[in-house]
């Protein structure tokens, strides 16, 4: 119980680190470019702890589902009214909060901060403001998985033979002995054995499994010839490549046709260098943008496993609940050895960075992404300006995006309380 304790700690607190440093990413760019900025809170709900230090008041709030720093003149005026005036016109419902919107923006601007509002900043500062903070959880993931990879090791497959399969069965073919018809495996016929490290195949020089890997599933059909050290000793063999049905490298839910040998291989921690980093991020950047693209059919997974008695998908979206959940799990578990825990702690806060960066650059208010998208729109219609020699445009008026705000703020509640229903009840488990 201690150690499941701890290791959902680890993660809460890694979190709220995280969501800090999100923050800092937007509060540093707003000092820098003196937009008066009121607040700076982790979390949300009633206060649990602040302090003030000069204009700004720092604090912890009850609900750590987020966080957020309070700029003043977020929202614009109305172009035409006066200054520190708001015109009281309503057309319809939506007008009328998009007008009491305005008005409590204006509020919080005193005498003296018509330089340090928001809006008033050029485009570029703006969006440099709120690209700091998905910035910053971009460069904590490549920080964690650069300390996985290059300063802990991952377990990296071998050239060297674990298990030899007795017969050739179809990666998609759910058994777990050989059928009596089943052919053996070409690794069983030339007589390969546990132990056997492979130093050549088809003339070729092995040293990674990988690279090995690629080169069986090309050669089917094909006798090669390939060389295993064995007690010292190389043993030179010709080895009939056949070919089966086997999951694709890049697609895991693919089944391709490809050359099949019939050995598992062995593994080991190794340290990887930068280009190791370089790619593992690309990799899971696409992945999790194409998991969000996918969010909305996910999220009707979580309502079936939620109050359908479904299973929880493991890939799909979790709550900061289920986080800290899994996080003791791992802490607790009596099969997993301390560097692999620590490994898990490391890899997950990276995966969550990398989740929370690019969910925030979605460009719709009132994510970051929006008005990232609000701060480029306003740079074309200058340059369209300047080009035509047209009157400068002005600032992009992001409230009247308003209305689409409150019902992706609606949304994002929904589907956090969601999260958190079905990480109580029927939580996400890696250890059975």
């Amino acid at each position: 119980m201690v150690y499941y304790l701890a290791g959902a700690l680890i993660l809460f607190f890694g979190l709220l680190v995280s969501i800090a440093l999100h923050e800092l990413g937007h509060f540093s760019f707003a000092k820098l470019f003196k937009v008066r900025t009121t607040q700076f809170m982790v979390g949300f709900g009633p206060t649990m702890w602040s302090k003030r230090k000069g204009e700004t008041e720092y604090g912890v709030k009850w609900f750590p589902l987020g966080g957020y720093i309070r700029m003043i003149g977020m929202l614009p005026p109305r172009k035409g009214d006066a200054p520190g005036q708001v015109r009281r016109i309503s057309t319809g419902p939506w007008q009328g909060l998009i007008e009491s919107a305005r008005g409590a923006a204006l509020e919080e601007v005193g005498p003296g901060d018509e330089n340090r509002v928001f809006y008033a900043k050029k485009w570029w500062q703006k969006l440099l403001i709120m690209f700091g903070g998905p910035a910053m959880n971009l460069l904590l993931s490549v920080l964690f998985f650069a300390i996985l990879l290059m300063g802990i090791g991952t377990n990296q497959p071998q050239p060297v033979i674990k298990e030899v399969a007795e017969c050739m069965v179809p990666a998609s073919a759910n058994v777990t002995a050989c059928p009596a018809s089943a052919a053996p495996t070409p690794a069983r016929q030339v007589g390969l054995r546990p132990g056997d490290r492979i130093v050549s195949f088809d003339g070729r020089k092995v040293d990674d499994y990988g690279e090995l890997q690629r080169l069986i599933r090309d050669d089917g059909g094909k006798t090669v010839p390939m060389t295993v050290r064995r007690g010292g000793q190389d043993v030179r063999l010709n080895v009939p490549i056949t070919r089966n049905q086997m999951y694709d490298l890049e697609d895991e839910n693919k089944v391709v046709n490809v050359g099949f040998l019939g050995i598992t291989p062995t593994s080991a921690i190794e340290r990887q260098g930068p280009g190791a980093v370089a790619s593992t991020m690309g990799d899971l950047t696409a992945r999790t943008a194409g998991a969000l693209v996918r969010m909305p059919q996910k999220m009707v997974g979580v309502w079936n496993a939620a109050f359908g008695g479904e299973k929880r998908d493991p890939n799909g979206p979790i709550g900061v609940v289920g986080v800290s959940r899994i996080g003791g799990e791992v802490a607790a578990s009596d099969d997993l050895t301390g560097t692999q825990k620590v490994s898990f702690f490391v890899m997950l806060l990276g995966s969550l960075n990398l989740a929370v960066g690019l969910f925030n650059l979605i460009p719709l208010l009132p994510l970051d992404g929006g008005h990232i998208a609000g701060a480029l729109l306003e740079a074309v219609k200058k340059a369209f300006a300047r080009i035509f020699r047209r009157p400068d445009p002005g600032y992009v008026d992001v409230a009247k995006a308003l209305p689409v705000t409150y019902v992706m703020a609606a949304v994002l509640i929904i589907m956090g309380g969601l999260l958190i229903y079905a990480d109580l009840f029927n939580p996400i488990r890696v250890t059975g």
